[in-house]
């Protein structure tokens, strides 16, 4: 956007101002000039369109009378182009239906003829507050991702950031990394991350589920084979390591390893060379490696299912992600980012989540974690039926959660409990201390008149004066 000084010293708004009749176009547009905007005037949708093709404008101020297409045509073609442009329409047809039908079709507002300018006045300055308001808030909704997250981890709580913190310490490294965390924590998003940050992020990514593997199959799966290595080996055939050269290999449960294959991955990781299957040619391992677990890897070793050198080797930089019965706070933040990623799929119009159905998710245990979280989201959003998801749209295991203790404990709900006395005590003493004065005792409690409102409700105090 062009920035032209105005009368106040602040860059123009651009207006495009759009309408058959030249007379308009001139008084109107000197009209607009003289209250320091940076006017354009076209008369034809055609020309309109050339205009938006070639810059950005604040807002359009269109006759929806044109002589051209249909009557709300040039605002659909204004969208099509400019999603952020604010457009005012106009039109000496001033009836309901068409105000109506300008607005759903995505106008901000609508004036009739014969124009009066404090009218336009109004409506110009109303419409780009708007516009600024709506700029600001996709900015600070950007400034809230950045952030609250990490690639697609998305968290606030404490925990998350040392998470972040530690992704973006270890990244520019190419030291082995052990991710630790329950099922469903987001343990591949932290190799993801890791991956995407680091040197090597225009290289390969390959995950490998070792889990998943049967025994016989895994070390081929990794390394690679020759013909006739086994039966069934009819060709020779590249492995994840190889595959994965100049970039990152994930090995994903990697405790479920058996104690042969422990061995191998061991010399692997200490002097980045190995052979594949049936061969004798050393080949190099380019690769950096990030395991990830959910079983508890000291213990294992003191059962002798896990070797302790390959433990030592794995364990150089460890990040534990916390469950989510650990972070309640997190949970709006993901509900949010999981109902947005669901009505991208999807036609519906859901505005957001009750709050008794937030109060819910709250509440819920999650053993699951992130994963139970975002397919319980995907969930309602399929049986949503009315404007934001309810009590009724969550599974039932959420929806019973009022005695399932957040954090997965009580020592949870008496903290809980603690705080909401505490809250209620502090706002009894303002009141009594200004004589039931709300405003007073809102200024004393450093808040606004309406949360303090919000908050004797929920203590059961609106029986004060």
């Amino acid at each position: 956007m062009e920035e032209q000084v105005g009368k106040v010293g602040q860059p123009k708004a651009r207006i495009l101002l759009v309408d058959s009749d030249q007379i308009i176009l001139e008084s109107l547009g000197g009209f607009l000039a003289g209250e320091g905007y940076d006017v354009t005037t076209a008369s034809s949708e055609a020309r309109a369109v050339d205009f938006l093709q070639a810059g950005r404008y604040n807002l359009v101020l269109a006759d929806v009378g044109m002589p051209e297409e249909g009557r709300f045509d040039l605002l659909r073609r204004v969208r099509d182009r400019q999603d952020d442009v604010m457009v005012i329409m106009v039109t000496g047809y001033g009836t309901i239906e068409s105000a109506v039908e300008a607005i759903r079709q995505g106008a901000h507002d609508y004036l009739t003829k014969p124009i009066i300018e404090d009218d336009v006045r109004v409506a110009v300055e109303r419409a780009l507050q708007q516009q600024r308001l709506l700029q600001e808030n996709r900015r600070l909704k950007q400034v809230l991702a950045d952030r609250y997250s990490c690639v697609d981890l998305i968290g606030s709580d404490f925990r998350m950031a040392k998470v972040f913190e530690l992704i973006d310490a270890v990244a520019d490294s190419l030291a082995t990394v052990l991710v630790t965390g329950e099922s469903g924590t987001g343990k591949s998003l932290v190799a993801r991350a890791v991956h995407a940050r680091s040197p090597r992020r225009d290289g390969p990514f390959v995950e490998v589920p070792c889990g998943a593997l049967p025994e016989g199959l895994l070390e081929s799966e990794l390394f690679g084979h020759v013909r006739g290595a086994f039966t069934g080996a009819v060709a020779d055939r590249e492995g994840k390591f190889a595959a994965a050269g100049g970039g990152t290999i994930f090995l994903d449960e990697v405790a479920t390893a058996s104690p042969q294959f422990q061995v191998k991955l061991l010399r692997v990781l200490q002097e980045r060379r190995f052979e594949p299957v049936g061969s004798t040619r050393t080949q190099e391992a380019d690769v950096r490696v990030v395991l990830a677990t959910n079983h508890d890897l000291p213990a294992e070793v003191a059962a002798g299912r896990f070797r302790q050198d390959l433990f030592y080797r794995i364990n150089v930089i460890n990040i534990e992600l916390p469950p989510l019965r650990e972070r309640i706070g997190d949970i709006p933040l993901l509900a949010e980012h999981f109902l947005r990623e669901q009505l991208q799929r999807s036609r519906k119009k859901i505005a957001g989540f009750t709050d008794e159905a937030m109060e819910r998710l709250q509440r819920h245990s999650w053993p699951g974690n992130v994963r139970e979280l975002e397919n319980c989201v995907e969930r309602a959003v399929v049986l949503c039926r009315g404007g934001a998801i309810g009590l009724e749209d969550l599974p039932p295991a959420v929806q019973s959660a009022d005695a399932t203790a957040p954090s997965g404990g009580g020592p949870s709900v008496a903290l809980a409990e603690a705080l909401a006395a505490a809250e209620k005590r502090i706002i009894e003493e303002a009141l009594r201390e200004h004589h039931g004065s709300r405003q007073r005792a809102a200024a004393r409690l450093g808040i606004n008149r309406t949360t303090l409102f919000k908050k004797m409700r929920k203590h059961g105090l609106m029986g004060r004066d």
